[in-house]
């Protein structure tokens, strides 16, 4: 481990992501810039070096990997036509598909930085999010799975042969889950809000065929707050993951499970959020993974946002230094 940690922030630099914008969506440009200050003020108190970098588009291999070129072409060819709404909330605008493929590409390259050792934090702080996005589905925010075209990327290169994807969203990241259900080389593990949208992940649902165990699930009831959180990945996630083995760690960050978050009830605050980040970071620590990569999802009380991601950065690097084995 270096004497100064290293944090790789990826975002819109020229607003490329932020003409992915419909009037009064919660799903706004201006969670980037909220997360972003979070990520360089949980740098700043590690006493971490930060440096910043403007994503590139994914590729259309990269994008192959996971949906298909006939979704793709649908997606584009709505955007060029003005775009409109795919769902009740899922939204096309003009400029979503460019948004879109920044957003993977700076998942992709935050993966790639963090399984290379260039990082020991890697974060997309990107918009559209993309856990509710399935293979062939766009919804719930979403266009493109941002964290599966990570994963898929690590494993097309020989980066990873068991990348494990970390779901801590107050909503259940179907599409991920979908994605990877039958693929047992891939751990997908999510602490949710119960019931709420999109009313999947169950802790029955353990994967497909082979991959069965390979995905877990812990809802959480309304009102649950820090100590339920923190036990769910504590006492049951992280132990399970740490069995499979993974050789990357890669953390769909969404924020809507804090208190302060209008669009859910979990009740979380920043504490809970580094307490787990800790956690994880002496997991990868344990495991000799050089850095955790991180890609926003959810999210959309924007102090609560910059204080969570602070938080999240700070706990990582505290876990990756040793600080996840002096408990919680």
């Amino acid at each position: 481990m270096p004497d100064r940690h290293r944090i790789l922030l990826l975002t819109d630099v020229d607003g490329r992501m932020a003409a992915h914008a419909a009037l009064g969506h919660p799903e706004r440009p201006e969670r980037l810039a909220a997360v972003a200050a979070g990520v360089s003020e949980g740098a700043d108190a590690a006493g971490a070096v930060i440096v910043r970098e403007a994503p590139e588009p994914a590729a259309g291999a990269d994008l192959h990997r996971v949906h298909p070129e006939r979704h793709l072409r649908r997606l584009d060819d709505a955007a060029a036509a003005g775009g409109g709404w795919i769902d009740g909330d899922t939204y096309l605008a003009a400029g979503s598909m460019d948004a879109a493929r920044l957003a993977a590409g700076a998942s992709i390259r935050a993966a790639l930085a963090a399984a290379a050792g260039e990082a020991n934090v890697a974060f997309a702080a990107v918009r559209p999010p993309g856990h509710h996005a399935a293979a062939e589905r766009s919804s719930g925010f979403c266009l493109v799975n941002n964290v599966a075209l990570a994963a898929a990327r690590l494993r097309a290169d020989g980066l990873a042969e068991r990348p494990a994807i970390l779901d801590w969203d107050v909503h259940h990241g179907d599409g991920t889950q979908a994605i990877f259900d039958a693929e047992p080389d891939v751990f997908y593990a999510s602490t949710h809000q119960t019931p709420l949208y999109p009313g999947t992940g169950d802790a029955g649902e353990r994967g497909i065929g082979e991959a069965a165990g390979t995905k877990r699930n812990v809802p959480l009831p309304p009102g649950s707050g820090d100590e339920a959180f923190v036990a769910a990945w504590l006492a049951t996630l992280l132990p399970e993951i740490e069995a499979f083995a993974p050789d990357a760690i890669l953390l769909s960050a969404g924020f809507d499970a804090h208190r302060d978050d209008p669009l859910a009830h979990l009740l979380v605050t920043e504490a809970g959020y580094r307490a787990v980040a800790r956690a994880i970071g002496a997991l990868a620590r344990r495991r000799g993974i050089a850095g955790v990569a991180a890609t926003l999802e959810g999210g959309y009380d924007l102090p609560a946002l910059r204080r969570s991601a602070a938080a999240t950065v700070a706990g990582l690097l505290d876990g990756l230094a040793g600080g996840g084995d002096r408990g919680s």
